[in-house]
């Protein structure tokens, strides 16, 4: 069976998704298979992305990454995409809003 795309899971099946996602990425680590838990820990990030709403990241503000310690400031948003600058460098980059956090 064809895997579905995270924007068309329900909130449900993606709450799913991120706890299987979870599991591997454990035992990924736990076998000491880095390359592999960083895809499941990826797509984790991704799966989050899609039980936020968009909306409420608002263009021209600035947010904290998550993990990173950096800021980011949002230029545009594309789907569950922020599109901006880190840290107020020169260059565009993007990351899923689930690594955004308010100031």
């Amino acid at each position: 069976m064809d895997e579905k795309r995270f924007s068309e899971m329900t909130t449900y099946e993606l709450q799913q998704e991120i706890q299987k996602l979870n599991e591997k990425a454990k035992k990924a680590e736990q076998l000491g298979m880095m390359n592999e838990f960083a895809v499941h820990e990826r797509r984790m990030i991704m799966a989050k992305a899609y039980l936020l709403d968009p909306a409420d990241f608002k263009p021209g503000e600035e947010y904290m990454l998550n993990d990173e310690g950096s800021t980011f400031q949002i230029s545009y948003l594309n789907g569950h995409f922020a599109w901006g600058y880190r840290d107020n460098g020169t260059t565009l980059d993007a990351v899923p809003i689930s690594l955004l956090k308010q100031k």
